[in-house]
């Protein structure tokens, strides 16, 4: 007992160490670990440098985009998107020159609110019979196509004539909706095709088989049901489809409205996916000089900045309907003021 009696306490070796705790001595990282750690902070400078790059093209794309703003208007701060619910016209202009069109076949009023990351989306159908005090009663899908030439009958070149068009058709729905109406958004088909192309396409329900071909415009459109993703130029003929050349399967204009919509939802999917990070750069360039917004290029990335999470589970959508009588559509009354008050409860949210 005497022999064991002269060892040092147990406790007192592991603590002549300069340990705490477990008594280990800590090891040094590893040269392997530092290396790795090294990679990935390399790594993260590429990825950072590669999104700057991205930015600073997307804001030379962001200038085209939004050059019907005017350059002289400066929004305070707290006016912006940022603090502030904002009201878009949202227009699909069909431009082909197969077909010397200028019909906006998508028509669509958005309402935004930056508290609740949140948006209410009416979709107008292109056949509906407007009815306002002080215009004349016709298509909505045909009042761009009349401003326009009134402006052009005023002198006004091309680019005046089409930034008049649309102010006039904003301050026209806003009447209608009983809403201010901030901004337009145009996009021809080109620029639809491109945007879905850019993320790399769309899932979708495909409601029925839909085969449908005019070699006058060069429509082709070849779609099976069921659930499919789609690239640009089907995800095209699925929202504008309307009957088959054999006459079966017909479709209204509100089934296209519901096509419309779960599309721009599918888009917002996709832009809220990790994957599309960088892909919403892409978007920005892929429209290009197809779509025209009357908003300054500030607010689009504040917008951007604001809303770049929102999902479709973010947006309610509202299609108008109504009674087709040749050749009108009749929207229902009850239906219009229900759209209304989501449009203006939107905003007071």
């Amino acid at each position: 007992m005497s022999n064991n009696s002269s060892l040092p306490p147990r406790s007192a070796s592991r603590s002549s160490k300069g340990t705490s705790g477990s008594g280990k001595a800590p090891k040094k990282p590893s040269r392997w670990f530092r290396r790795i750690m090294v990679f990935f902070l390399l790594l993260l400078v590429g990825v950072a440098g590669y999104l700057g790059y991205l930015y600073k093209e997307s804001k030379d794309a962001l200038q085209v985009i939004t050059s019907d703003a005017d350059p002289e208007i400066v929004i305070p701060e707290d006016q912006s998107v940022k603090v502030k619910g904002v009201t878009f016209l949202l227009m699909g202009i069909d431009t082909r020159k197969e077909t010397g069109s200028l019909n906006t076949d998508v028509m669509m009023v958005a309402s935004f609110n930056p508290n609740t990351k949140t948006a209410t989306i009416v979709s107008i159908p292109r056949d509906s019979k407007i009815e306002l005090d002080g215009y004349n009663s016709r298509k909505a899908n045909a009042y761009y196509a009349n401003f326009l030439a009134s402006a052009k009958k005023d002198g006004l070149n091309k680019k005046a004539a089409e930034q008049k068009a649309k102010q006039d058709l904003r301050k026209m729905f806003g009447k209608y909706f009983d809403i201010p109406i901030d901004y337009t958004a145009t996009i021809n088909f080109q620029g639809f095709v491109d945007v879905v192309d850019a993320l790399g396409g769309v899932e979708v329900d495909v409601d029925m088989n839909m085969r449908y071909v005019d070699n006058a415009d060069g429509t082709n459109i070849n779609l099976t049901k069921g659930r499919h993703t789609l690239g640009g130029d089907d995800a095209l003929d699925f929202v504008r489809y309307r009957k088959s050349n054999d006459g079966r399967n017909m479709s209204s204009d509100f089934d296209r409205n519901k096509r419309q919509s779960q599309v721009i939802g599918a888009i917002a999917d996709e832009l809220k996916s990790v994957s599309s990070v960088t892909n919403i750069f892409n978007v920005l360039e892929a429209v290009g000089n197809n779509m025209r917004m009357d908003i300054p290029a500030s607010e689009v990335e504040n917008m951007l900045i604001t809303y770049f999470r929102m999902s479709r589970s973010d947006i309610t959508f509202i299609p108008l309907e109504g009674t087709w009588r040749s050749p009108y559509v009749r929207l229902d009354e009850d239906k219009l003021q229900a759209a209304k008050a989501a449009l203006q409860a939107k905003l007071a949210e």
